[in-house]
């Protein structure tokens, strides 16, 4: 049997419609966050590994703009002077003796190139060799696992607080250094917070580290810069620098565990929550729900946003997000959960209580 062409058709149209709007509810999910986006620009350096590499872009942007328009005026110039047209015989003599003057433009051009292209390899390696040499005493040690399309992160035991495992949200003080422990779950990440360091690929089964400091205080955006499947582009997360005072206190908080809920609805969600299979995928330390497939929510309403960037954390998403994960971020591996309207508002209501 031979498919309807016109039936083909209208299935094809129909899809491409679902994917527009889609991507339209996307759009105005982020621009309704926008106000809130934090910092991502490697020229706007916050730490001393981010400084040296905007330096090096600096000087690179420099010599290579210096360059073209040295290539361009020599061209303008050399159309300028063209003599003569298609009825002017040419000159055989010309090629025996080219002009000297000519001939020492072209060597002093060349030679001067050199020298450049030989500046910015040592300035390359001298940058290289700086951001090998951050002092890292005392420093906070972070184990980063890149998933398919969220960030695990482990933090190790800290000034008498016990290690504890969070998401998708790095805290780190001002003025320490940071040693991040970089692991890839499944499929090559690369971890990027532009305002702190470069790029680092994130390999399975191979450990890396990746050092850097934060010198300002604020929230800066990292992005996986590694195509890593259908949610790479919305595999985000936070480095928020605070001063050391702060930190320690966020410290003591993600150490502990989560706080008994007390309204009768939360406690109701809380219940829906560990009976379904999501206490199969989440962790919530103090609970009985210890899964390591999915982020730690165990302080989840702590954190800026949610599904690693995609949308601001309040109940409003976390509710539509519970709902269809799939219409927020195509492709996420977190799957509808089958929960009536109303355990859906409870479990949100208890999570709204994971401070």
């Amino acid at each position: 049997m031979h498919e309807n062409p016109r039936r083909s058709l209208t299935i094809a149209l129909q899809r491409s419609h679902a994917r527009v709007v889609r991507m339209l509810t996307l759009t105005a999910l982020f621009m309704s966050d926008a106000v809130a986006q934090p910092n991502q620009n490697a020229l706007q350096p916050a730490g001393a590994q981010a400084a040296h590499i905007a330096r090096l872009w600096n000087l690179t942007l420099v010599v290579c703009g210096v360059v073209f328009a040295g290539v361009l005026l020599a061209t303008l110039v050399a159309l300028a002077r063209r003599r003569g047209d298609a009825r002017t015989p040419p000159e055989p003599a010309s090629a025996d003796a080219p002009e000297q003057r000519t001939r020492r433009f072209v060597i002093g051009a060349t030679g001067l190139s050199v020298v450049l292209l030989v500046g910015l390899v040592v300035a390359d390696v001298m940058t290289d060799r700086a951001l090998s040499r951050l002092p890292v005493d005392d420093a906070v040690h972070i184990e980063v696992t890149g998933q398919q399309w969220w960030w695990q992160a482990a933090y190790a035991p800290d000034g008498g607080n016990a290690g504890f495992v969070t998401a998708n949200e790095l805290h780190v003080p001002v003025g320490r250094p940071v040693i991040v422990s970089l692991k890839a779950g499944d499929v090559i990440h690369s971890f990027w917070v532009p305002n702190l360091h470069g790029k680092k690929d994130m390999l399975p089964g191979v450990d890396s580290t990746i050092e850097f400091r934060a010198d300002h205080e604020g929230v800066y955006r990292g992005q996986c810069a590694e195509y890593c499947g259908a949610g790479h582009a919305l595999m985000a997360m936070l480095v928020v620098a605070q001063p050391p005072d702060r930190y320690a206190a966020w410290l003591r908080q993600q150490s502990a565990p989560a706080v008994s809920a007390d309204d009768a609805l939360a406690v109701r969600g809380r219940q829906v929550f560990l009976q379904s299979s999501c206490a199969g995928c989440h962790s919530v330390r103090g609970t009985s729900a210890q899964g390591t497939l999915a982020p730690d929510l165990t302080h989840l309403m702590s954190r800026q946003t949610i599904a690693s960037g995609v949308l601001a954390n309040t109940q409003a998403n976390l509710l539509a997000w519970i709902r269809d994960p799939q219409a927020l971020k195509p492709g996420t591996t977190m799957p509808s959960v089958p929960l009536a309207a109303d355990d859906q508002r409870a479990v949100v209501a208890w999570l709204g209580t994971l401070q």
